[in-house]
């Protein structure tokens, strides 16, 4: 049975913190290193529904993407909903440990994880990192697709193969457009149309995309662009990761149960169709058909 320093240890092996971006808040954030672990959760967000879960669970550590303490604090009162977070976690002795840039940079990492959801095959780094010799590592993934699909059918795609969300897939550009090539980035991308544009690619599938910066890319080419919602694009890594932690364990004998967190914390709850939508702009996403009560990952429309 591992001690917690012991498997942070090997999650660093895998996200290294220094090569988090220096405003990133990455690495271990509650635990003690000395306490044994036998049972991992995985998650995007390090939010209270998600430490109860791991609390019923029965986790020794909590391994989240997002950050809980991005910009520091002088308090963890539980007066304060981050806090109750520490308080809850501190109580039941589960470690949290967070893994971000480092994770969206790694080699595989965030956008490998959602080509992989989204069967692309990887062909480099959209923005690569100058200190990888091999070119593998970076940020965002250029991707080619199996066979051409219009950007109204990658859409469809990206709907059923992401988990489900109220916002579902909103697309930029011609539906009918035919795709053989696409740039994938994992969270908030619309800093990297310059990069998308240089890599020649027919569409760009990220999260997060604004209205100025959108319409200027469509302005400068007839890019297709498609908005999923932030923590869709970014679950993927959570059973990516998941198995990559599972892997060092069988190596090591350490015989952990490793769990990926299926409880959908977007926060956007809810999607009103504009009324007499065109038929030409209508597309299928995940936000147009019901949930299924079988579907973990189903949300409410």
């Amino acid at each position: 049975m591992p001690r917690l320093s012991e498997v942070i240890a090997a999650l660093e092996s895998l996200w290294p913190a220094e090569r988090a971006e220096s405003w990133d808040a990455v690495g271990t954030v509650v635990g003690d290193p000395d306490q044994e672990v036998t049972r991992v959760l995985f998650a995007v967000d390090p939010v209270q529904e998600i430490v109860d879960e791991a609390v019923k669970l029965g986790a020794d550590l909590l391994v989240t993407h997002h950050p809980l303490y991005l910009r520091g604090t002088t308090t963890v009162a539980a007066t304060h909903f981050k806090g109750r977070v520490v308080h809850t976690l501190i109580k039941n002795d589960i470690a949290l440990h967070v893994a971000h840039t480092n994770a969206d940079t790694a080699d595989p990492g965030v956008s490998d994880a959602l080509a992989g959801a989204l069967d692309l095959r990887i062909t480099g780094p959209l923005v690569p990192d100058p200190t990888d010799p091999e070119g593998r590592r970076g940020l965002g993934r250029v991707c080619a697709l199996d066979h051409p699909l219009t950007v109204r059918e990658f859409a469809a795609r990206a709907a059923e193969r992401l988990p489900a969300t109220a916002q579902g897939i909103r697309v930029a550009g011609d539906p009918e457009a035919v795709l053989r090539t696409v740039a994938v980035s994992g969270g908030s991308g619309d800093s990297l149309f310059d990069q998308v544009r240089a890599a020649g690619v027919d569409a760009f599938l990220t999260a997060d995309l604004r209205h100025h910066p959108v319409s200027e890319a469509r302005a400068h080419s007839p890019l297709a662009l498609l908005d999923a919602a932030h923590w869709a694009t970014e679950w993927p890594w959570c059973e990516l990761a998941a198995s990559q932690l599972d892997e060092i364990s069988d190596r090591h004998g350490w015989d952990l149960r490793v769990h990926v967190s299926k409880t959908v914390t977007d926060p956007w709850t809810a999607h009103a169709a504009s009324a007499h939508p065109s038929p030409a702009t209508t597309l299928p996403t995940s936000a147009s058909r019901p949930p299924s009560s079988s579907d973990p990952l189903g949300a409410p429309n």
